[in-house]
């Protein structure tokens, strides 16, 4: 997935100045004294931006563009945004799924699908990304926990017999703190995060609350990172 780390781990304070909390979300883009950290709420991002979600995951395609996949409406929805530019964030698809119930995204399979687990019974699908604005949802028989398989090479899964179960996330709130001043200043708060994700190579972390989707930017690692695509372009 072009270096793209998926992960739902708490942010240190020293990198982004992530910590719980109970505030309000701000709605306006807010910015770090040096303007280095950057926060956009779901006013600043496409109206299907500020729909619930359920989970969410990124996925690169061969071109170097980068999607935010965020599944909404219990699994009867599909969203996509084109988020190679953190500052031009834009909804690429929105369309019905006939889906069986909420999901999870849990694993990619390959470069070109996504595997994905029904919260209630079990099950499991395979939703196929070789077009980009046109997934294909399959749901697969097998019952067997491939979110636990092991990879065999780059076309193989070795797994047990033992069935998936889900385990709901745990809701946070969590607060984005700019500590380039003497005192940490509170720039926004997000609540209620039950999913996150970050684009290690942007710097771009994705949180999805119970308000919607809420980016934080990092400028400097988006500076950095057009630098080496204009290198390696020049090469």
């Amino acid at each position: 997935m072009n270096k793209i780390i998926q992960s739902a781990i708490v942010l240190s304070l020293a990198t982004v100045g992530l910590v719980f909390s109970a505030v309000s979300t701000q709605a306006e883009v807010l910015h770090s004294r040096y303007k280095d950290l950057v926060v956009m709420g779901v006013h600043d991002l496409p109206e299907q931006a500020q729909a619930k979600g359920n989970s969410l995951f990124l996925h690169s395609d061969n071109s170097g563009s980068t999607y935010l996949y965020i599944e909404q409406q219990h699994g009867e929805r599909l969203s996509i945004f084109d988020v190679t530019d953190p500052a031009r964030i834009r909804l690429l698809v929105s369309e019905s799924l006939q889906a069986e119930g909420a999901f999870d995204f849990v694993r990619p399979l390959g470069s070109g699908a996504e595997l994905v687990a029904f919260r209630d019974g079990g099950r499991m699908a395979v939703l196929d990304l070789r077009k980009v604005g046109k997934p294909v949802f399959r749901t697969i028989s097998n019952t067997t926990n491939l979110a636990e398989a092991a990879k065999l090479g780059e076309s193989g899964l070795l797994s047990t017999n033992e069935p998936y179960s889900y385990g709901p996330a745990v809701a946070r709130d969590y607060r984005v703190l700019d500590i380039s001043a003497e005192n940490p200043v509170l720039l926004a708060t997000v609540k209620d995060v039950k999913h996150l994700v970050t684009n290690e190579e942007t710097g771009t972390t994705f949180f999805l609350g119970s308000e919607g989707l809420t980016v934080v930017r990092r400028i400097s690692i988006e500076n950095g990172h057009k630098v080496r695509q204009m290198q390696m372009q020049g090469n």
